[in-house]
């Protein structure tokens, strides 16, 4: 429009017009993140009964998903009968892990994280399914092999994990996700204070050698191995020592909750540094992990790494150097989440 022009009355009520419409869009578009950020508690969340689901086709594939996750050694462990089935290396339960068969706040729960995927993961540098989330668990925790995409046994974990996750909006913020992040000493980890620790709290259970409790009946564990040919191997999450410390602090030992952590910050670090400290199965090829280096969680006990700083600070820290490193090589480059764990961790204010 000219300058000191008039519309016509037609034009000025088409112009409004548009502007409204142009108005309304981004009214909608600014609704629509609010709508992607709902925040729900997974503290407070209602959980379902499994004994409640139907008896309909997905019904049939949520109960068989509950079985392969609190029973995975004796439905497609090592020493099933089918050798076609044999997908778990070791004969933990997903549910060794994932406490109350992946519901318990802060031990890693698998609830509402449905509406979480696809998601970018930096261990793989890329967009992942939850079918490539759920794999992940199988080659390295499990230390298995990759379930097919289209396998009955991945659409019932799949399965599984949308019935937990009912009710939950896609994309919503979980508290409870993932583990709470301890108070983080500020040096080194102390493996010979941890084994102490170690003696006196966690033994009873996982056994002095470390190498758990076997279940009453079939395979399996009641008290999981923490290292050895059973356990977890390198490339596992929980062989890093914030991860495994976040853990032990608030779920162990078994009953303990979040709320009314037993050992302190300090002990869960130390502790935690004692058993990722010893052997395991080794996962070949991850020097192929995080190839955006700087997004490498701090903790990661393998390199190759960004920054300057050795394996062996890298595995039992202190961290924060490193920490600092990485923040200023990320504000350099403009890299986004840098150093931070993978795991969906909250800060220690956020829930205590």
């Amino acid at each position: 429009m000219l300058p000191g022009r008039a519309l016509p009355a037609g034009a000025r009520a088409a112009f409004l017009g548009v502007a409204m419409l142009c108005t309304g869009n981004v009214a909608a578009a600014a609704a629509e993140p609010a709508k992607q950020t709902a925040e729900i508690d997974l503290t407070q969340w209602p959980l379902g009964d499994i004994a409640s689901v139907r008896d309909d086709p997905f019904g049939v594939l949520v109960e068989y998903g509950y079985r392969l996750f609190t029973d995975t050694p004796n439905q497609i462990g090592p020493t099933v009968a089918d050798p076609a089935r044999r997908f778990a290396g070791n004969n933990l339960a997903c549910s060794n892990c994932h406490l109350k068969a992946g519901s318990q706040p802060y031990a890693m729960p698998l609830v509402g994280v449905w509406g979480q995927f696809p998601q970018y993961r930096a261990r793989e540098g890329a967009v992942d399914t939850l079918e490539d989330r759920i794999n992940g668990c199988m080659e390295r925790s499990m230390n298995g092999r990759a379930l097919p995409p289209d396998s009955h046994e991945m659409r019932a974990f799949s399965s599984y994990v949308r019935w937990l996750s009912t009710g939950i909006p896609d994309g919503a913020k979980l508290v409870g996700a993932g583990a709470l992040r301890i108070k983080e000493p500020a040096r080194a980890a102390n493996g010979g204070h941890g084994a102490h620790v170690f003696a006196q709290i966690c033994a009873p259970c996982h056994g002095m050698d470390g190498l758990g409790q076997r279940a009453a009946t079939g395979a399996g564990y009641q008290f999981p191995p923490l290292w050895g040919s059973d356990s977890f191997n390198s490339g596992a999450g929980m062989s890093r020592l914030l991860t495994a410390a976040a853990y032990a602090m608030h779920n162990m030992p078994v009953g303990t909750t979040y709320s009314a952590p037993v050992l302190t910050d300090e002990e869960a670090y130390d502790v935690a540094a004692y058993f990722v400290g010893q052997k395991r199965p080794e996962m070949a090829n991850l020097d192929k992990d995080f190839p955006v280096r700087l997004q490498k969680p701090i903790d990661t006990p393998y390199g190759p790494y960004a920054d300057q700083f050795s394996p062996e600070q890298h595995k039992f820290g202190p961290f924060e150097p490193i920490r600092a490193k990485v923040r200023e090589l990320a504000a350099q480059s403009r890299t986004e989440k840098a150093g931070e764990p993978d795991d969906g961790s909250a800060e220690p204010e956020r829930a205590r």
